[in-house]
This record gives structure tokens, C-alpha cells and sequence, in this order.
């Protein structure tokens, strides 16, 4: 087996550090055993070992690519959410794109 000498250096999300470090305790692997599989992948496949893609997201369309029907029973259903106390203050929905766009970069 070859000496293990070589560092990484890495800077990952605390958040998402610390799940992993979670999940590969209760696995009973080191980091550094994880590390080196995943670069052992990477010679072995000549790329990455898992697809990296762009997850597909629904948006929903925007007002000039629906029909006025699609329109307004989208505002009806809004309004019967609102009627219904489905709805959030406008200030707790910016807060939560905010949020959003923080962790993701994007919407």
C-alpha cells in the first residue's frame, strides 16, 4: 500500500460538512478513506463518478405564456389559499427567497 502524504484542502459549507462527517461515522469511515476513494473513481472513470447535472425545477409560467383562463383560475386559487389562512406575510416570503438564494445562488 503507498504512503498516504499527500494533504487536501478543501473549503465546504460547515452544515453540509458536518451531515457528512454524521453519515460517515455511523458508517465507520474516515474522511480521508472517503477522500481517497473518491479520487481513486475519478482515475478509474477518467471523470467524475456520479452524474452532475442541473436538477429539472418546475417554474410555473409566466403570465404572457398562459391563456386567461390559466390566469385566472391561478388568481382564484390564490385567493381561496388566502381565504383559508394558507398564506404567509410578505415579509416572511422575501425572507425565505432570501434564504434561498444565499444557499442556492438561486430561486
Amino acid at each position: 500500500m503507498a504512503a498516504k502524504t499527500a494533504n487536501v484542502l478543501a473549503r465546504v459549507e460547515p452544515e453540509v460538512k458536518a451531515q457528512a462527517e454524521e453519515i460517515m461515522a455511523q458508517l465507520g469511515v474516515p474522511v480521508s478513506v472517503v477522500i481517497n476513494m473518491l479520487y481513486k473513481q475519478i482515475i478509474m472513470t477518467r471523470g467524475i463518478p456520479f452524474q452532475v447535472t442541473v436538477p429539472k425545477v418546475k417554474v410555473p409560467k409566466a403570465r404572457d405564456e398562459m391563456t386567461d383562463e390559466e390566469f385566472y383560475e391561478r388568481i382564484r386559487h390564490s385567493l381561496q389559499q388566502v381565504k383559508e389562512g394558507k398564506g404567509i406575510p410578505v415579509d416572511v416570503a422575501f425572507e425565505r427567497i432570501k434564504k434561498r438564494i444565499e444557499q442556492h445562488g438561486n430561486v
